[in-house]
């Protein structure tokens, strides 16, 4: 089950990686009861384009390059797959907190944002192992602005329920993570990759299908 917004940290938001929006797009629709998605010009700042669904209050996005020598195109890349997953983005209580955490591990910050709404930053996924994380805290803490405005009308019945994170060496990612972030609600960690990455993102109150997009997999838990 996903966490409830009063139990922190949560996992708020999964992202895709993949070369042709459209096409990833149409394959999640044609299996899942997703609404009408929001396109962010905001992360055209990366070199991307996007759509992101809402889930309850949950989100699922997918993005794409639109210029050469972007983080996502080189993760394609590397994978030499159609889609991957990207990226991980967690709310947490307190987020100068978890700044803290994140100097004394000695992971690199690769962007920060401070908005009237939210406040966050990205960590570099050569020092989380696994994907690029994202720690969140969003006010009120059931707002998200990365859903666009009244998602609230688009959210179809599903949830992010959490993500398996395929890693080269289990423990110490795993122990990283936690120490960074909290606890890991529905993070799982397996041992079991050539190349790092989110590798399922598991939903809930879905019709029961797993969607295989090449390098990551969706499934969506029968409601």
């Amino acid at each position: 089950m996903a966490a409830s917004p009063t139990e922190l940290p949560r996992l708020r938001q999964a992202v895709i990686a993949a070369r042709d929006l459209d096409r990833t797009v149409a394959r999640l629709r044609e299996s899942l009861p997703l609404g009408e998605p929001f396109h962010d010009d905001g992360v055209g700042y990366f070199g991307l384009h996007n759509a992101v669904f809402a889930l309850g209050d949950t989100f699922l996005e997918v993005v794409s390059p639109v210029r050469e020598d972007t983080a996502a195109g080189r993760l394609l890349d590397r994978r030499g797959e159609e889609a991957c997953g990207y990226m991980t983005m967690f709310q947490v209580q307190e987020l100068a907190g978890a700044r803290s955490r994140v100097a004394e591990q000695g992971v690199r910050e690769v962007f920060t944002v401070t908005l009237d709404d939210i406040d966050e930053v990205h960590l570099h996924p050569g020092d989380m192992r696994g994907a690029i994380v994202s720690l969140s805290t969003p006010v009120p803490a059931g707002a998200w602005r990365w859903g666009g405005p009244d998602w609230q009308a688009r959210a179809a019945p599903l949830a992010v329920a959490g993500v398996t994170v395929a890693v080269a060496d289990r423990q110490s990612v795993q122990d990283r993570w936690r120490t960074v972030i909290g606890d890991l609600p529905g993070v799982h960690v397996i041992e079991d990759a050539a190349e790092p990455g989110v590798v399922e993102i598991r939903l809930t109150g879905g019709p029961g299908v797993t969607i295989d997009l090449g390098g990551v997999r969706v499934g969506a838990d029968a409601a």
